[in-house]
């Protein structure tokens, strides 16, 4: 690979690098991974960035986002929650109870279960979110205009195939 090419990267040069020094070596999944990897690291800054914007955490935008995406009345159990976000149960708790003390959101007893609770969003924690989620839209759109609006539909059905071998 020649770095000297238009349009070599940092990736490239470790890429060359690897080649030149383990010649016995198949790199070539470091060409796709290693920028995938650096990606994710951008966007993790440019969420945040959105996010603080708005004066929320990352963990607080995805609880928040996932009682958003139920419909009105925007109410989960935290057992929904738990399987949406990926956290232990203690972990759930506690994060209900920190957007609890913001007034993010509210628990009110189950219909169906007397002993069952529901999350539900208040609408101050709604209007927080959505502000949020136009944020985070807007920065993922920028990152996104390096590339022609042809080559997004690709981009997504290829990493839709490379991830969905882990979302079982």
């Amino acid at each position: 690979m020649d770095t000297h090419a238009a349009g070599a990267d940092e990736v490239d040069r470790i890429v060359d690098a690897w080649q030149r020094e383990r010649p016995d070596l198949d790199v070539e999944p470091l060409t796709v991974f290693s920028r995938v990897s650096r990606l994710a690291r951008h966007l993790d800054l440019a969420r945040r960035s959105a996010f603080a914007r708005e004066q929320l955490e990352t963990w607080e935008f995805d609880v928040l986002s996932a009682l958003r995406r139920s419909g009105d009345p925007y109410r989960l159990s935290p057992g929904a929650l738990i399987t949406q976000t990926l956290v232990t149960s203690g972990t759930m708790t506690n994060r209900i109870d920190r957007l609890e003390a913001r007034r993010f959101v509210e628990r009110h007893r189950s219909p169906d279960d007397r002993r069952g609770v529901l999350v539900q969003l208040t609408p101050e924690g709604r209007a927080r979110v959505d502000a949020a989620m136009s944020d985070l839209l807007d920065v993922e759109s920028r990152i996104l205009d390096a590339l022609d609006p042809a080559e997004r539909p690709r981009l997504a059905d290829l990493l839709r195939t490379v991830v969905g071998q882990f979302d079982g």
